[in-house]
């Protein structure tokens, strides 16, 4: 299986100077433990590292294991385009592909291993895990027009699993069309093809501000207790 990690983040919204990616995480620089679990992964055998160039020799020099096929690739200006990169350097013959972001810096091999098998079972999924809240749907005033069920949502998450002809399609798809999407499955949405949910449990998230960043490290020490 192939696996493209989006790896291009700021820190814009973590109030950091650099890549967020690259800020200490339990000792270690974040997207390492986003790399440590794509190495582990035992259906990963090829792993495209989407990024700014700036980034390219800190976040190659995370790589500890020569066992598999690690690429670097220079990224876009947007995450859609970075992908669309990301896919173009696949080698020759590759017929499937997960997405991951980098900043899903908990997830775990076994998660790879799961959204890989349904895959290659021939589903295009997503990594997800069920709305626990309540939600509204609001108008651009914030007054709530209607609050959509529950039990039928579920947050997005990566990895995010797929044919390459078909996600090549959907991005050709956007490029043409103008679509802007903020993550790959909503190509499918859009050409009205189906996408399965694969519940990633609740420790798979993404770490975006400075309180994400101590939510992760409490959930790393409660890993190692274990």
């Amino acid at each position: 299986m192939h696996l493209l990690i989006a790896a291009a983040g700021s820190g814009r919204r973590m109030g950091a100077d650099r890549n967020k990616l690259l800020l200490p995480l339990a000792g270690r620089p974040l997207l390492s433990w986003t790399l440590e679990a794509a190495l582990k992964a035992k259906s990963i055998d090829w792993i495209g590292i989407v990024g700014q160039p700036g980034d390219r020799e800190e976040i190659m020099g995370l790589i500890y294991s020569d066992f598999k096929t690690v690429k670097w690739v220079n990224g876009g200006s947007t995450r859609q385009e970075s992908v669309q990169l990301g896919l173009a350097s696949l080698p020759s013959g590759a017929e499937h592909v997960l997405i991951h972001d980098g900043a899903r810096c908990l997830v775990e091999a076994s998660l790879f291993d799961q959204c890989s098998a349904a895959v290659l079972g021939g589903d295009a999924v997503i990594a997800a895990t069920p709305v626990t809240d309540t939600i509204k749907r609001v108008d651009e005033e914030r007054v709530i027009k209607e609050t959509p069920a529950r039990e039928e949502l579920w947050a997005a998450q990566t990895p995010q699993g797929f044919s390459v002809a078909e996600l090549i399609h959907g991005h050709d798809q956007a490029k043409t069309l103008g679509w802007s999407v903020t993550d790959d499955a909503s190509l499918y949405e859009r050409l009205g093809w189906p996408v399965k949910v694969l519940d990633a449990g609740p420790g798979n998230i993404k770490v975006t501000t400075p309180f994400d960043l101590k939510v992760a490290e409490a959930v790393l020490s409660l890993r190692d207790k274990g």
